[in-house]
Order: C-alpha cells, then sequence, then structure tokens
C-alpha cells in the first residue's frame, strides 16, 4: 500500500491538480458567491461533498442547510437560483468561490446581496449604492 505523508499531501493539496476538498470537522467548507458579471459578493454559504456534487451536476447552487442540517438548492422555494458559470478553488482547498448568475434576489431578505448593511461605529446602516 502506498503511503502518502502529512508533506506530500499538503504539496499535492496546494499545488496538484486533483480536487481534493479539505472539509472541517463537520465535513463543510466555506463558500463565497460572486456575481460572475458584476463581482459583488451575494452570499457566503457553506457545502459538504453532497452540495458540491449536486451543484457540479447541475450547474445551479447547492448548499448544505446547517439550520435543516441537509442539501438546499438556493431557490428552491423562491425560483432565485444561482447558475453556476465557474468554481474556483482556495490554495489549501478549504474554500469555494462560486462565480454565478443570481435569477433574482440572492438574499431571503429580498435584498440583491447578504451584504446589505454596512458597520458604523456600533451601528448597521444600509449599504449606499
Amino acid at each position: 500500500m502506498l503511503r502518502v505523508t502529512a508533506s506530500e499531501n499538503r504539496e499535492l493539496r496546494e499545488q496538484g491538480a486533483v480536487f481534493m476538498p479539505k472539509f472541517d470537522s463537520a465535513g463543510l467548507l466555506s463558500a463565497v458567491v460572486q456575481h460572475a458579471e458584476t463581482g459583488a459578493i451575494l452570499m457566503v454559504a457553506f457545502m459538504d461533498a453532497e452540495a458540491i456534487a449536486a451543484t457540479r451536476e447541475t450547474g445551479f447552487a447547492h448548499f448544505h442547510s446547517r439550520s435543516r442540517g441537509k442539501l438546499w438548492k438556493k431557490g428552491e422555494t423562491s425560483g432565485d437560483v444561482l447558475q453556476v458559470v465557474e468554481i474556483l478553488v482556495d490554495c489549501d482547498q478549504d474554500a469555494l468561490l462560486v462565480r454565478a448568475l443570481p435569477a433574482g434576489p440572492t438574499c431571503h431578505t429580498g435584498a440583491a446581496s447578504c451584504f446589505y448593511r454596512v458597520l458604523e461605529g456600533d451601528a448597521l446602516a444600509p449599504v449606499k449604492t
């Protein structure tokens, strides 16, 4: 049996061409969703192996819902899906940047992005557009 040392595994993950997602102890990794045309950050969510597979298979963003404890297709009830253009993987493969085209508002509040407030001192204020 061929054994790979921790150092070799790290080198493969950081420099290799094989997708080797590095999930946390809960089996999740962070996924930042960016508008593929404007560059705006739309949301941050978590993906597990099932969500990554469903996203790659369908071309629409799927996440792991921590509150529901299951796979969740973004927009499954609202219709505000995220069509994935590409997925970028960070250096140690523990975070993804999902570049997508939204079919409507991304935030469950109806805002275009989940990042619609700015921290000013100790208060939140609407982002000026």
